[in-house]
């Protein structure tokens, strides 16, 4: 039987070199590709050495895991036991994502063997299965792809977990508890009184709220115009603030001054001192993660108001 051991030989390497670039992107670090390449020529050494008299040595787990150690080593550097270690397990990690995925998807879709004609076996037995190399060679970029894709997903969850806290807006006798997140992006003031305004959805909460929010909501063009009146406690609250969004100049929006303004966070309850409040019907998070954007400037204007319990 012929083996090809150049094509089994390139084909580890790219795959070597590819999991090496994954890993960088992964952990943000700066390499150069020549580097990268060459961690995955030493990976791909392990292959040439199975037709060696080093066969019984090459396969164990002491030296893949000494040939890893180079890789990382080659391609990252050493600046701390920390950085090396964390470089070499997310190497791993990597590793083990496509691989499962590999695996998993080829048990998933069971492909029948028997399909294959006997002759092309025979004319490419030195290559392997055919079918398993199509496989290998197709699903090798897709896992790759997405597990690079699904890291990052995390990461940016993990992130906008970090940024989200349990808001309470209290309001004419009525207390309405949202998800927020903290965004930075947001910088609408009220002009006069300089207060920091926040963004509330009021997509998903149904009848429960009271007529005049629904309305302040779905109507403020016709509010603003004096078309629709409100009672007059509720136009004590009222604002009419100027926002600019892309694609239009000049834009009015209507926020309120709530009774409070309540934020929940790592056992924490802070009061804030100076909001303002704007209620939409628009859905602000494709995924219902949170209802409310938070400006980042309410977080700076509040008073510890309890510990180690939530508000009732």
């Amino acid at each position: 039987m012929t083996v090809y051991l150049d094509i089994i030989w390139a084909l580890n390497f790219l795959f070597d070199s590819l999991l090496l670039y994954l890993t960088a992107i992964i952990l943000k670090r700066d390499f150069k590709y020549w580097r990268v390449f060459t961690g995955g020529f030493i990976g791909s050494i392990i292959i040439l050495l199975t037709f060696t008299p080093f066969n019984d040595y090459s396969g164990h787990p002491l030296v893949k895991l000494l040939f890893s150690v180079v890789m990382v080593f080659v391609v990252f550097g050493y600046k701390r036991l920390r950085y090396f270690i964390s470089n070499l397990m997310t190497f791993y990690l990597t590793t083990f994502l496509v691989g499962g995925a590999l695996i998993g998807t080829h048990y998933f879709v069971q492909f029948d063997y028997q399909l294959s004609s006997s002759v092309l076996l025979a004319s490419v037995h030195g290559f392997g299965d055919p079918i398993s190399w199509l496989f290998v060679i197709l699903g090798f970029p897709i896992a790759w792809h997405f597990s690079k894709t699904n890291i990052e997903n995390i990461e940016m969850t993990k992130i906008r977990y970090d940024q989200l806290l349990d808001v309470c807006v209290c309001i004419e006798g009525n207390k309405l508890r949202f998800k927020g997140l903290i965004d930075s992006g947001n910088q609408l003031y009220d002009p006069i009184s300089k207060m920091p305004v926040m963004f509330v959805s009021i997509a998903n909460l149904g009848d429960d709220l009271p007529d005049v929010i629904t309305r302040l909501a779905s109507e403020p063009d016709s509010i603003i115009l004096g078309e629709e009146s409100i009672s007059p406690e509720w136009e004590n609250k009222m604002r009419i603030i100027p926002y600019k969004v892309v694609g239009q100049e000049h834009q009015l929006i209507i926020a309120v001054k709530p009774d409070e303004i309540i934020f929940e966070k790592e056992n924490e309850t802070l009061l804030v001192e100076k909001g303002l409040v704007s209620f939409t019907k628009q859905q602000l998070s494709s995924d219902d993660a949170f209802q409310c954007i938070v400006h980042p400037k309410m977080l700076t204007t509040t008073k510890k108001v309890q510990t180690h319990s939530k508000v009732s």
